[in-house]
């Protein structure tokens, strides 16, 4: 499978998404044209842009063992990319984040609909309140996908206890982020532990899980596992250091984003280790810091640069994509698939589609 495939398997699902969110939308707006914005910002936040790992590595998790191509299938797997989407719009509520992809973050984008429109009431709270909703609505669609998907009630069945684990531990890991931020740690393992589960298993493993469950070869699980948790967690860090150093015109976010927020990576933790004293004392004073100026974050980034901590992290992304690569000598693999696998990781570890 070249590149070439992969990006129809991609275009394919964007037009499953468009097709899908323009039904439900269609269907918000007949409950009253108040839901109208809803039903707007719920179709532009799927639909603009999005690299749609996770059903791209489900599908592939699916076509691993040679099963045929189906669009019943590549639609369920479409599925995970609505969970993805729940876990975008509260995240940013958690973090504070104002934009995303370059636009109003969905709570600041509710909230000028609240101050446009000159409403009562704290236009903060409406915007946060509506955000909260639309995740969750985003949600209940990755059910109602799959339920719609037209796969055989068997491979529905096989599948579920992928799908609920899968959100259990997105849950989970969502919340480990945010207990790190208020207990202020420094620790690698800790925050190894919270890429893992916030992103790395949810973004690979466990789409693969559904993939092959919906396959019915949950033999194929460890090999997966094996593939998928070391690269869930160098594709987290290539994350971590597009929030400390990524260009605001590729990840949508302001530079320097994640120091503002005050985030816990690996990232931070690395540089807490090797850091002199004084260096961890401005890195601490200026993590979470909301009016952290452009010359205060370019200190924080020579920090963190200077002390050899992004070089390390760097290294440790490509020792576990080398790691996840090897997994892929499984021979039950299809030859094909292992390749566009080998593909998808060195995608998921340098953001090139």
């Amino acid at each position: 499978m070249k590149s070439l495939e992969l990006t129809q398997i991609r275009h394919e699902l964007n037009q499953i998404l468009a097709a899908f969110t323009s039904s439900r939308s269609a269907k918000l707006e007949q409950i009253g044209s108040e839901l109208t914005p809803v039903a707007k910002a719920m179709s532009d936040f799927i639909n603009d842009g999005g690299k749609r790992f996770r059903p791209l590595f489900a599908y592939l998790g699916y076509l691993a063992s040679g099963s045929m191509q189906r669009p019943e299938i590549l639609k369920a797997c479409t599925a995970l990319e609505l969970v993805h989407v729940c876990a975008l719009i509260h995240d940013d509520v958690m973090d504070g984040s104002d934009t995303r992809r370059n636009k109003p973050a969905i709570h600041k984008s509710f909230e000028a609909i609240h101050r446009s429109e000159n409403l009562n009431g704290d236009a903060q709270r409406f915007g946060v309140a509506s955000a909260i909703l639309l995740g969750d609505l985003a949600l209940v669609w990755a059910d109602r996908m799959l339920v719609e998907s037209g796969v055989t009630q068997a491979e529905f069945m096989n599948c579920q206890e992928v799908f609920c684990e899968m959100r259990d531990e997105l849950m989970a890991g969502q919340y480990l982020d945010v207990l790190e931020g208020a207990l202020a740690t420094t620790s690698v393992e800790r925050s190894l532990k919270v890429a893992r589960f916030k992103s790395g298993k949810y973004s690979i493993e466990r789409p693969l899980h559904f993939g092959a469950a919906l396959a019915g070869r949950n033999d194929l699980f460890q090999t997966f596992s094996n593939y998928g948790l070391p690269l869930g967690e160098a594709f987290q860090l290539r994350d971590d250091l597009l929030g400390v150093f990524g260009d605001p015109k590729i990840t949508g976010k302001p530079s320097g984003d994640d120091l503002r927020e005050g985030k816990r990576t690996v990232l931070i933790a690395t540089t807490m280790e090797l850091a002199e004293q004084s260096a961890k004392n401005k890195l601490q004073d200026g993590l979470g810091k909301q009016d952290i100026s452009e010359h205060e974050i370019q200190e924080l980034q020579q920090i963190i640069e200077g002390c050899g901590a992004s070089a390390k992290v760097e290294k440790l992304i490509t020792e576990l994509t080398e790691q996840a690569i090897s997994a892929l000598q499984d021979p039950r693999i299809d030859t094909k698939i292992a390749s566009a696998l080998e593909e998808m990781a060195i995608i998921a570890t340098q953001r090139s589609l």
